[in-house]
């Protein structure tokens, strides 16, 4: 079977902060490679300032890249005009971690969301109001919201808002920049019940970028793992998650919490950085080899981009350091067609 062809294709993609004249730049992404197939969830993972929100901005036209490329269907969208940029909006939305700080207080969550529609769209008043009548039935909220004001609304109720307006001009892209992290539990486990939902009622392709990896595990197709801009893993949800390669990928999962005090402690001393090594990583090097408890010297020459079953990973020892311990054999498939990874939420599209 052919594979699909890709949707967005960011190819060796480097963004740099300049300081001013006298400061180096930093650099924010560097040779940043990532596909996004139709109907696929691609999540970026990471630790704050290694570029998850950077990568998302570049393809949304809010950063300007430094070098690379990035292309939608084909076409090279890196440094687009202004106008092309508009009509671009139309196929490649975003929702934000902080839905208080993205609608305006003083618009009704109707006027919200015809603001697209009147930026896009030739429609008179009464299809606009359909329109929004219809984007907030799918997100699970009443038509009558539309009347209402942000303040009106709670965390969970304004997310699923947001999501409503990323979908009036019926994107095919939506880039979910921590888009859960912001919510309690069982509210996250209804707003990506939503999504995945949404995701196979309209085919949409989301790039989702997380640092909680426990949620990445049960929404994605592939994961990359990014470490001060560079990516240090990609592969697929199972193969990232259950058998990671990289010891910073492994530190990511030692490093959500577990209920067992002793286990607990133990994955905390397992990935502990080498006392010997706390002198910064050469620019050449690995990024993470400061922390690393299995860096030697050869972790100061340039990455490479080793292949492994489902992916890359870019690390010197890959192969020496052996394999995480394998998942029961008697646990559960990977989200079976009509399996709902998140029970907490009985009700995905209740008003919570």
């Amino acid at each position: 079977m052919n594979s699909p062809e890709p949707l967005v294709e960011v190819r060796g993609l480097t963004v740099q902060y300049h300081r001013g004249r006298r400061r180096a730049p930093v650099t924010a992404l560097s040779a940043v490679d990532i596909t996004l197939l139709p109907g696929r969830t691609v999540s970026v993972v990471g630790e704050s300032g290694s570029g998850k929100s950077t990568l998302g901005n570049a393809i949304l036209g809010l950063v300007p890249p430094t070098a690379g490329t990035i292309r939608f269907r084909g076409e090279d969208i890196t440094h687009l005009g202004t106008a092309r940029r508009r009509e671009l909006t139309q196929h490649v939305q975003a929702v934000f971690q902080n839905p208080q700080a993205s609608l305006n207080p003083q618009r009704t969550i109707g006027q919200t969301l015809e603001e697209p529609l009147l930026a896009h769209r030739s429609m008179n008043r009464s299809q606009r109001r359909t329109e929004v009548a219809t984007a907030l039935t799918r997100v699970g909220l009443d038509a009558a919201a539309a009347a209402r004001y942000p303040a009106h609304f709670s965390g969970g109720q304004l997310q699923r808002i947001a999501i409503a307006r990323a979908l009036m001009l019926s994107p095919s892209v939506i880039i979910c920049d921590e888009a859960v992290s912001a919510l309690d539990l069982s509210i996250q486990a209804q707003i990506l019940n939503l999504l995945a939902d949404l995701q196979r009622e309209l085919g949409l392709t989301y790039l989702f970028i997380s640092h909680d990896l426990a949620v990445v595990r049960h929404i994605s197709d592939r994961v990359a793992v990014l470490y001060r801009g560079q990516l240090m893993e990609t592969g697929t949800a199972a193969d990232v998650c259950d058998r990671p390669a990289h010891p910073y990928t492994r530190a990511l999962l030692a490093a959500a919490p577990v209920p067992d005090p002793a286990e607990q402690r133990g994955r905390t001393v397992q990935v502990a950085p080498s006392q010997a090594l706390q002198a910064v990583a050469s620019e050449a090097g690995c990024p993470y080899r400061p922390r690393c408890p299995h860096a030697i010297d050869k972790c100061a020459q340039p990455l490479p981009a080793r292949q492994k079953p489902s992916g890359i990973v870019a690390c010197h020892r890959y192969g020496e350091l052996g394999q995480p311990a394998a998942p029961p054999a008697d646990r559960a498939p990977e989200n079976p067609p009509d399996h709902n990874p998140f029970p907490l939420a009985a009700n995905p599209r209740s008003l919570t």
